[in-house]
């Protein structure tokens, strides 16, 4: 249950709290919040990617209480037809991202790599790209503006 995502859902505010930490997202903050697979993500205006946790709740009650509350809830993820699948040397990432995405293969295709996986997702979110995996690819996409 420590690991388990809970969602306080308001009218100003969705606040998403797992493991000993809390984010909170305000309104203004968030353009878009939809379900990835077993992820529920949040998307900020410019398309950046705020919060990718993976969530057990019930996925039409989660949408239902978001919408009820004035929040966007999304069928898919709005930019995926932005997204490219990463293969070593691809062109069109910004300097350092290949070399965090070579070392976030490695840690997911570790057996217990799930939290350094993590944590280079971030890596690459503060270079302005956003990872989605499939399966054991991952896909890219580079957030404009």
């Amino acid at each position: 249950m420590h690991d388990s995502l809970s969602v306080r859902v308001a009218d100003a505010h969705v606040t998403l709290t797992i493991r000993d930490g809390s984010q909170e997202f305000a309104r203004e903050e968030i353009s878009v919040l939809f379900r990835d697979g077993k992820h529920l993500v949040v998307l900020a205006p410019s398309g950046m990617e705020l919060a990718r946790e993976h969530c057990g709740l019930p996925w039409r009650r989660l949408a239902d209480a978001l919408t009820e509350h004035g929040h966007t809830w999304a069928r898919e993820d709005p930019y995926r037809a932005e997204f490219r699948r990463w293969v070593p040397g691809t062109p069109g990432l910004p300097p350092g991202a290949d070399a965090l995405l070579r070392a976030r293969a490695k840690a997911r295709k570790d057996g217990d790599g799930a939290e350094e996986a993590r944590e280079l997702r971030g890596e690459l979110l503060r270079l302005g790209v956003v990872v989605r995996d499939e399966d054991k690819r991952q896909f890219w996409r580079v957030v404009s503006g």
